[in-house]
């Protein structure tokens, strides 16, 4: 351990004495892995007895519900004959739920939750879910945390109602079981250390579960290890299994983040060595041995270090899904064919009031329709998802319409003149058939992230993608669809539509571009401005929501597809596996974040219900093949600065569905796809990302990022993305919703499919893997530079551009490309080029376009410096191919 010995070598009485110690420390860390201490689950209490208590009705009044708390098991509480139906008590204060007594009179319930919640009105976290209820008295273990209980009944066992002679919940108030686990929670971690003694000593050594293998660090003071527990977790108990070299004064410390602050949780300034087990009490995702003063000359040496946690280590109880009937929250409407066809209606219209100029509300909105036939129209306002519950879209047959309106946002001065689509974000329909009624046309006036998937349009002669008069529209995707005839663009300034198959398309702007469709018009470019590619290369398309035969609820992810065109279901059942909604955790904005990651850590797939989540920590998806579902606009926000949610490097991980909203302190990364330095191939099984979007500012909160979405693996194919940094809301401003980057590519053989970057105040897109394959890009230059100094990218030149190849590229090529200008602040602020790519053969650009919108701003070229000045008085110019 002297710091002048050759890394590795050890005299013949050190290697004497490290054997005696292995076996040894073998001995002790083996006692402390299987025999951590003594610790007793305390007692559970009996909260519920004599507490507020309310119900959904009562039988009669010889029947309050007041009855199911009072003790006496001669007097009930029952409720009215009907579906669904209630009874909640308030326990008081935010108590830890362990066990649930339920004392059923004859009429008891079949399909019924347990649910707890901080408040009175929710939202409601379901800890306990069965279909197979059998009356009786029934104990339930259950694993939860609130303030009010409710046994929320949702299919009756008998004609009568539901009726409990006493309804009991036992726990305790100290916010956690009280147990200490006998799983080492730190064992396989990440472990980093603030010195290694030479490459033989590192400090994942002391996590490695090998009491064989050890840490050491500089022969200084101080020096500290520390270890990732991956989740906040209860520490009640560290192990430390010191080699000879030991720590006279340390401190056992824990903090949510891995820089600190620090809470010592632990002091000794009269360590000895040897084997040390400490009871303790801290909480944190990270755990620190701080050293201060060595016990020897060497440094600090730990065979292992072993961490205990009041859950033993496993995290938190995952609660189970039922696939019949799956507890969606109550922003999510399921509509049967048997549903009141006024009732639905009501509905519906109800929603798209709400949602008609909500563009940056909380609300989140995901109406589903079960397979049959059905008369509605459905006019789609924000955060809003309309989808059928088909495995195929003409499973589910709606007559009348599905669409969206441009009449809320005024356009120019004119107030009488709301035809302005350019705002109309945030929205989706999908694996649905829709029949207008006969001659009616159907209008989908959109911009951007408002993704027509897997639709079947019939009968209508056409659908219009503006408002139909006037107005303007930016923007919008079709994918895996089918229209049966025309498609009429209008003003629509640029669209991608992949995968699909159309009886005819009219009208072109700056940048229309067809991937593997049918019936898309022939290439032409510019003017009209048609790019067309006869196949999509690879793709997966989204994974999707349906119910089967048997009524059971569950995720079709569809098979990889390799030089594919036209849908995936419309000339035979598409290819694919099915999971059921059972391997899933459905999660609310009230599920714990250590739940979700346990669950994801525990190999199940994640489905987001529509709402706003509000992270502590990043979501980790570790597992190969993990389905990630957002369904009605799930909002993820960090709001400490931590990234939303990362992919380790591994196969077939599908992330869809999803709004990544960004918080007010700055995150590094949004979404990180792999690890830095990942290098694995996945071209067998790539990931795949399906309308994931990102926004930065614009909302209520501040929002800040340094990177929205960064790709470290391989082969990844983007789906969808619309990278937004807000040009209009609240919190908006130059140094306000900071964000340096859209995308950026470390990745080789990176594919992405209808790419939308705008206002990023740096590179929007920086892709620095070979490989790399564009089908439409679009983009707009941020709004809001104050001046050319402000905005450089050095070197002399002025701004940045909007898609930046990395000089050491040699391979990529990119189809239909565009970047807009609209210096609002100064209008004369020039950016020298909107793409910049390597001078090399292997860097192909095909059908790219600049535009100074109203002339107000200037790109001085196209590409490199090719392609001539978009300005006030040549506000487009185009180049066809480049080199």
């Amino acid at each position: 351990m002297h710091s002048s010995r050759p890394a590795g070598a050890r005299s013949p009485a050190l290697l004497r004495r490290w054997l005696i110690l292995v076996s040894a420390a073998f001995l002790i860390t083996t006692a402390l892995v299987i025999a951590p201490g003594g610790r007793a689950q305390a007692a559970a209490t009996l909260l519920s007895q004599g507490k507020p208590v309310t119900s959904s009705s009562t039988e009669n009044g010889g029947t309050p519900a007041a009855a199911a708390v009072d003790g006496n098991t001669a007097t009930r509480w029952s409720s009215a004959a009907s579906d669904p139906q209630w009874i909640q008590v308030d326990l008081g204060s935010t108590s830890a739920i362990s066990q649930v007594v339920l004392n059923w009179e004859a009429a008891y319930g079949k399909s019924f939750q347990v649910q707890v919640s901080d408040n009175a009105g929710g939202p409601w976290n379901s800890i306990y879910t069965t279909t197979t209820g059998t009356g009786g008295v029934q104990t339930l273990s259950v694993t939860g945390s609130g303030r009010y209980v409710r046994m929320n009944g949702t299919q009756r066992g008998t004609g009568y109602g539901y009726s409990l002679w006493e309804f009991q919940v036992y726990g305790g108030t100290d916010g956690g079981p009280t147990a200490c686990g006998t799983a080492n929670a730190a064992q396989g971690k990440t472990a980093t250390a603030s010195s290694v003694e030479n490459g033989g000593t590192p400090a994942s050594a002391a996590v490695d579960g090998n009491p064989g293998t050890r840490w050491s660090s500089a022969a200084s003071d101080p020096q500290w290890i520390q270890v990732d527990l991956g989740s906040t977790q209860s520490v009640c108990q560290v192990g430390l299994s010191w080699e000879a070299a030991y720590g006279k004064s340390f401190q056992i410390q824990v903090s949510d983040n891995a820089g600190g602050p620090w809470n010592s949780i632990y002091t000794t300034t009269t360590g000895t060595g040897g084997n040390q087990t400490l009871d303790v009490t801290g909480s944190g995702r990270y755990l620190r041995v701080n050293g201060t003063q060595r016990g020897t000359g060497y440094g600090y040496s730990l065979w292992e270090l072993v961490v205990h946690t009041t859950d033993g280590g496993t995290g938190p109880v995952i609660p189970p899904t039922d696939p019949i009937n799956p507890d969606f929250g109550p922003n999510v409407d399921v509509f049967t064919p048997s549903t009141p066809q006024a009732q639905m209606q009501a509905r519906l219209d109800q929603v798209a009031a709400q949602q008609h100029t909500n563009q940056f509300g909380d609300q989140r909105n995901a109406l589903l329709f079960k397979p049959g036939t059905y008369t509605a129209d459905v006019n789609l306002g924000f955060n809003t998802q309309v989808a059928g519950l088909g495995l195929s879209p003409d499973d589910v047959n709606l007559n009348g319409h599905v669409r969206v309106e441009a009449d809320w946002l005024q356009q120019g001065d004119n107030p009488n003149n709301k035809q302005n689509a350019t705002q109309n974000f945030w929205r989706s329909a999908e694996n649905l058939a829709v029949t207008p009624p006969a001659g009616q046309i159907e209008r989908w006036a959109v911009a951007q992230a408002a993704p027509y998937r897997r639709m079947h349009l019939k009968g209508a002669p056409e659908i219009q993608l503006w408002s139909g008069g006037d107005g303007w529209a930016s923007g919008g995707l079709f994918a895996d669809t089918k229209i049966d005839n025309r498609v009429v663009s209008g003003s629509q300034q640029q669209w991608v539509s992949r995968n699909s198959e159309f009886g005819s398309w009219a009208g072109s702007v700056w940048n229309m571009v067809f991937v593997g469709t049918t019936g898309a018009p022939p290439q032409n470019f510019p003017n009209p401005s048609h790019t067309v590619v006869g196949t999509t290369p690879v793709i997966r398309e989204k994974p999707f929501l349906y119910v089967d035969n048997a009524g059971s609820y569950n995720v079709f992810v569809p098979a990889l597809r390799q030089n594919s065109s036209g849908t995936s279901w419309s000339h035979g059942p598409a290819a694919g596996t099915s999971i059921s909604l059972s391997q899933f955790l459905v999660a609310k904005p009230s599920t714990p974040i250590a739940t979700i990651n346990a669950a994801l850590d525990q190999g199940k797939h994640l489905l987001f219900t529509p709402g706003i989540y509000h992270l502590t920590d990043t979501i980790k998806v570790t597992k190969p093949n993990t389905v990630v579902l957002g369904i009605g606009m799930a909002t993820l926000t960090p709001d400490n600065g931590k990234t939303a949610i990362s992919v380790a490097d591994v196969d077939g991980v599908k992330l869809g569905g999803l709004l990544i909203d960004a918080g007010p302190v700055n995150s590094p990364t949004l979404v990180e796809v792999g690890p830095a330095g990942s290098n694995a191939d996945h071209s067998a099984n790539p990931t795949s990302l399906h309308d994931v979007f990102v926004r930065i500012g614009g909302g209520a909160h501040l929002g800040k990022a340094t990177v929205s979405l960064q790709v470290n693996s391989n082969n990844v194919i983007g789906d969808h993305m619309w990278l937004w940094r807000a040009d209009h809301g609240d919190q908006v401003g130059w140094n306000v919703n900071t964000a340096a980057n859209g995308l950026v590519v470390n990745g080789n053989n990176v594919t992405m499919y209808g790419l939308f970057v705008e206002h990023y105040q740096q590179y929007e897109v920086l892709w620095n893997g070979n490989g790399g394959k564009t089908y439409f890009f679009q983009n707009e230059f941020p709004y809001d530079p104050p001046d050319q100094a402000s905005w450089t990218s050095g070197g002399g030149t002025r701004g940045w551009a909007a898609y930046k190849v990395a000089n050491n590229v040699t391979t990529h090529e990119a189809w239909g490309v565009g970047s807009y200008s609209f210096f609002q602040v100064n209008p004369a602020l020039v950016v020298d080029r909107s793409f910049e790519v390597p001078d090399t053969a292997g860097v192909k650009f095909h059908d790219l376009v600049s535009v100074s919108l109203g002339g107000v701003g200037t790109i001085a070229n196209v590409i490199n410096n090719t392609g001539g000045t978009a300005n006030a008085a040549n506000q487009q110019r185009y180049v066809v191919s480049y080199p």
